[in-house]
């Protein structure tokens, strides 16, 4: 048992998708300059790790200085006072000019950028100048699988003939092959679904490429568990699938940046609308059965040959939990009586935990799952709460009529004083005679 803890290799996303890469370079499908360039690494880093993994095996892609504190990092004392002196003598500095300031009035020599980079992480707001937007045509990527443009399309595919729909497209940048679903409307579920069987048919690409659309990109601040775990953004449900497979995010600022699929879009609302008319799709389904003998003959048409052969498309692993990672999660408070509330629905959590926070995971077919650290836990749903009793008065609900002492002023007698206040009690008792009130007590 023990040799067989050690034969197992701990390694992060980063560190798969590094090896997957390397191991491209090894087999002689992909130069190493452009290995260098997909993994933001020098061509002497490349070699190195290339080196490593053919003395060491795969466990030469670990970094050695792992776990270890950095030799430039600044000491903690150091950064502590630079941002109690940014905070009391330059707050609406920016980092630049108070990195100038720290070195001429305290001694203190710092880079703007890792000033930045603190002044983010304590929330320090600052003065941003705006940069002109500029746009120039892009380059495709080089290879197959690294990088993939995501979009989805509203428009009437079935004309007048059916319901409207949205086709959510992902398109290969380097070869311009597609891949594309009907659904009913652009959300979380669809982007879940669609991404799914996308890496189901061809891998894990190496990044994704879309818009801010809000099942993409949330608005929302960053929750205090957030910032503790150095997440600068919230992430949503799209977002956090992902991360877990170690793809990375890029964002258009403007449909034009991601004009290839916007142009795939104008190419399809011409030719699949009228494919669909001939085929006489009426339904989704029907739309979705036409779709998929219609895409073959797209890409052979119109692909084209990457710059480089290999394929960048990570193959999917058995550890892969895809149920469990292409699942809606949400944390829930258990309550002292081991019941959680999700979506309106109470459940009775029947194994015993002194866990507080609990995971949510409802996946693409509707089977919900709750868990705690990776653990799975029985629970099972109540159906409806109990009815409360119409005769049992709850606490707080009860009326008290309170009863003016006689020493209290409101029963003093004012018709023989001269005060002001006196004189409008006795004008208005000449003019108002009350009825007297039935009180019960």
């Amino acid at each position: 048992m023990d040799q067989y803890q050690k034969d197992i290799l701990h390694m992060s996303q980063q560190d798969l998708n590094r090896l997957h890469v390397i191991r491209k370079v090894l087999e002689g499908t992909l130069p190493q300059l452009e290995a260098a360039s997909i993994l933001n690494l020098s061509d002497r880093q490349v070699r190195r790790i290339q080196s490593r993994i053919l003395t060491q095996g795969d466990e030469g892609i670990a970094h050695k200085a792992r776990g270890r504190l950095s030799n430039q990092s600044t000491k903690p004392k150091v950064k502590a006072r630079a941002l109690l002196i940014c905070k009391k003598f330059y707050p609406d500095f920016g980092p630049t000019l108070a990195s100038e300031k720290l070195f001429e009035g305290h001694g203190i020599k710092l880079s703007d950028e890792t000033l930045r980079t603190w002044f983010r992480e304590e929330g320090i707001i600052y003065k941003r100048r705006k940069d002109r937007p500029h746009r120039n045509w892009r380059e495709r990527k080089a290879s197959y699988g690294e990088m993939i443009q995501m979009d989805g399309s509203h428009h009437a595919w079935l004309e007048n003939r059916g319901p409207k729909l949205v086709l959510m497209a992902y398109k290969d940048d380097a070869t311009g092959e597609v891949f594309a679903r009907f659904y009913d409307h652009e959300g979380t579920i669809p982007a879940l679904d669609s991404f799914r069987r996308y890496i189901l048919k061809y891998g894990i690409p190496q990044s994704v490429y879309f818009d801010k659309h809000a099942s993409y990109k949330t608005s929302s601040k960053p929750t205090i568990q957030e910032e503790l775990k150095g997440q600068e953004e919230p992430l949503t449900q799209f977002g956090r699938v992902l991360e877990e497979l170690g793809v990375t995010r890029i964002y258009a600022h403007s449909p034009q940046a991601k004009g290839r699929i916007e142009r795939l879009f104008r190419t399809f609302q011409d030719r699949l609308v009228k494919e669909l008319r001939l085929k006489g799709a009426k339904t989704q389904g029907e739309a979705n059965q036409v779709l998929g003998e219609y895409l073959p003959v797209h890409n052979k048409r119109f692909r084209r040959l990457a710059a480089n052969e290999a394929d960048l498309h990570r193959p999917l692993k058995k550890p892969l939990n895809l149920r469990s990672i292409f699942s809606i999660k949400v944390q829930r408070t258990m309550r002292n009586d081991f019941t959680i509330v999700h979506e309106g629905q109470l459940y009775q959590i029947l194994d015993s935990t002194n866990a507080r926070e609990l995971l949510v995971e409802k996946d693409l077919s509707g089977r919900t799952r709750i868990t705690h650290a990776g653990r799975t836990l029985r629970f099972k749903p109540i159906p409806q709460r109990p009815a409360k009793d119409p005769q049992i008065q709850e606490p707080g609900k009860l009326k008290l009529v309170t009863v003016p002492l006689k020493s209290h002023p409101w029963r003093k007698d004012y018709r023989n004083m001269t005060t002001a206040p006196a004189r409008l009690y006795n004008s208005i008792k000449q003019t108002y005679q009350p009825q007297p009130l039935n009180r019960t007590f």
